[in-house]
C-alpha cells in the first residue's frame, strides 16, 4: 500500500483588499430594500380621482421618479427587457424619469398620473414574469 499523496495548499487570500470591501460595506449601508408597499401607496395617491395638495406634487413625483429608477434596475438586472412588454416599459420609465415637472397644475398632475401609471404597470409586469414577488 503506498503513502497518499499530498499537494501543498497555498495560503488561502481574501478576494478583496480592504479599499475593496470598504466599498462594499459603503454600498450595503447606503442600500435601501425594495418596498413595494411604498410603491403602491404612492401609485395611488398619484392616481387618486382627488389630486394631490400643490405643496406634495413635487415630492410625490420625485419619490415616483425613485419607484420607476429602482424598476428600471431590476428589470435590467434581471434580463427582463427580454420581455417585449417590459422593454416598452422600461423605455417609457426612462423617458419620464428624465423629465422635468412640468409648470402649471394640470400639466404637473398630468405628468404625475404618468408617472403613476408607468411605475405601477411596470411592477406588475416585473411579478407577471416573477422578476419581483407582488407585494400585498
Amino acid at each position: 500500500m503506498s503513502a497518499p499523496r499530498t499537494r501543498p495548499v497555498r495560503p488561502w487570500t481574501p478576494p478583496l483588499d480592504n479599499r475593496q470591501l470598504t466599498t462594499v460595506l459603503n454600498r450595503l449601508r447606503g442600500w435601501d430594500p425594495f418596498d413595494g408597499c411604498a410603491l403602491l401607496d404612492d401609485v395611488a395617491a398619484a392616481l387618486d380621482d382627488v389630486p394631490p395638495a400643490d405643496e406634495d406634487t413635487a415630492q410625490l413625483a420625485e419619490r415616483l421618479r425613485g419607484h420607476l429608477a429602482r424598476l428600471v434596475t431590476i428589470a435590467v438586472a434581471s434580463e427582463a427587457e427580454q420581455d417585449t412588454a417590459a422593454a416598452q416599459l422600461v423605455l417609457r420609465a426612462r423617458t419620464l424619469h428624465a423629465d422635468p415637472l412640468p409648470r402649471g397644475r394640470e400639466a404637473a398632475i398630468a405628468h404625475l398620473r404618468r408617472l403613476g401609471w408607468t411605475a405601477n404597470e411596470l411592477h406588475d409586469r416585473l411579478t407577471a414574469i416573477r422578476c419581483l414577488k407582488e407585494a400585498a
